[in-house]
């Protein structure tokens, strides 16, 4: 009996110390990485989008512009069209109003998008509001409920070397997480969107199909949208920061787009000459040449001065500068290091509202010609005497396609593209007359 007894004891100690070795295992194994992952991920979902791509069957392909070839002859019997598909990921930020936080890039040109939660539940998601600018957007979960979210992080106490996480969506292969630390901050890339400042560099892996997901701390709060990848190096990805997405979150919701902003000032580049006379030992920069705004000339700013850096962003030229502004939202105040006769300072200016009435007043003050909608274009309605418009030929009555590219079809159209290229010397524009489509150029 004894040696019965004495097996069980030993049978007991063993399971009871095989229990504890593995709660201990477990303990040890349950890292900052796996708390995280297991309490984000469900507020992490992937975006399937389907977009309906037309293809124009021009029968005089490039020496006809696709524009003036449906203006004038129409183009219902000559269009392909077909769905394509993608894929992407998102976060939801608010439980309790069904909003997502994802990529613009990702939604963009969408005909539907489905959202899928880790849970198995998919909801269709309605576009509230999207910015390419910076990248971001926010969709609503149309019927959705009990919705987990993720906890908003201050992405302004970050330190190069902490240990982030992204999860996301790549290649299709929902939920996946990666890890790594932050390699640098306020980066500024250039791609063919635009230029993008403030990035977090980060090493962990970031593929198709990431964009839109969340990087999160070890301390489970969001701190960036993963955005995109650095195609010529591998380990290099980008997030934008989380502090920066909240203001566009907050106007993307309102308004449903950024507001555009400006610092009410025009400018030029910096030739050798400029460049000379106030002893610059480069051409970078622009040259301030009017100012509009009574705030900007009472921070500081002077016409004369070169603005050399914004927010610690060399600007390369004019067009650079107004690149580095489509990065900041309305009243953020930015930091301007200006060259001028008085010497290198730094200024502080807040920036201002540019509204589309401004624009477009400017727009026919500068350009001279006023503009209004017919149909699904714009016509010139007034050229003004003596302006850019009357001595490159435009008449009343000219329909107006394209500026610098960009399709015109009604005054929030014209709007955007003078802000775009209001500071340019020449802008390419295509107008039509007497059933004839013209490419010219307009010299300002």
């Amino acid at each position: 009996m004894k040696f019965y007894k004495m097996v069980f004891a030993v049978f007991f100690w063993a399971l009871l110390s095989a229990h504890f070795s593995y709660a201990s295992d477990k303990g040890i194994r349950m890292t900052p990485v796996v708390r995280t992952v297991q309490s984000v991920a469900p507020a992490v979902v992937n975006i399937h989008t389907a977009r309906i791509v037309e293809q124009e069957l021009n029968p005089f392909g490039s020496m006809f512009d696709d524009t003036l070839f449906r203006h004038f002859f129409g183009s219902q019997d000559l269009t392909r069209r077909f769905e394509q598909r993608s894929l992407g990921s998102g976060v939801i930020i608010d439980g309790s109003k069904n909003l997502v936080l994802t990529n613009a890039h990702v939604i963009e040109g969408a005909s539907s998008i489905r959202v899928r939660l880790l849970d198995g539940r998919e909801f269709d998601g309605e576009l509230v509001g999207s910015d390419p600018d910076f990248d971001l957007a926010i969709l609503h979960l149309k019927d959705a409920q009990n919705l987990p979210q993720a906890t908003m992080g201050d992405s302004s106490d970050m330190m190069i070397g902490e240990t982030v996480i992204a999860i996301g969506n790549p290649f299709g292969f929902g939920n996946t997480v990666t890890t790594g630390v932050v390699s640098a901050l306020e980066r500024t890339i250039e791609t063919r969107q635009g230029t993008f400042t403030d990035f977090i560099q980060t090493d962990a892996a970031i593929n198709p199909g990431n964009s839109g997901g969340p990087l999160m701390n070890l301390a489970g709060e969001l701190v960036g949208i993963n955005t995109a990848i650095y195609a010529e190096a591998e380990g290099i990805g980008f997030a934008i920061p989380i502090n920066k997405a909240k203001r566009v979150v907050d106007e993307l919701v309102s308004f449903g787009r950024v507001q555009a902003v400006w610092l009410g000032l025009e400018g030029q580049d910096v030739d050798e000459r400029i460049a000379r006379y106030l002893g610059l030992d480069t051409t970078r920069g622009m040259l301030v040449t009017q100012i509009h705004e009574a705030a900007t000339q009472k921070a500081g700013l002077e016409t004369g001065d070169v603005i050399r850096t914004v927010n610690g962003v060399g600007v390369e030229d004019r067009n650079h500068y107004q690149r580095i502004l489509r990065n900041f939202t309305l009243g953020q105040d930015v930091r301007l290091e200006v060259a001028g006769q008085g010497g290198r300072r730094n200024v502080t200016v807040k920036l201002q509202s540019f509204t589309n009435e401004k624009a477009l007043d400017m727009a026919g003050r500068r350009w001279g010609m006023i503009v209004a909608p017919r149909g699904r274009n714009l016509v010139i309605s007034e050229v003004r005497p003596g302006s850019p418009a009357q001595k490159l030929g435009l008449k009343n009555g000219d329909l107006l396609f394209k500026v610098a590219g960009d399709a015109q079809v009604s005054l929030d159209d014209y709007a955007r593209a003078f802000k775009r290229y209001r500071m340019a010397n020449t802008v390419l524009l295509l107008v039509g007359r007497d059933g004839r489509g013209y490419h010219v150029r307009l010299r300002v």
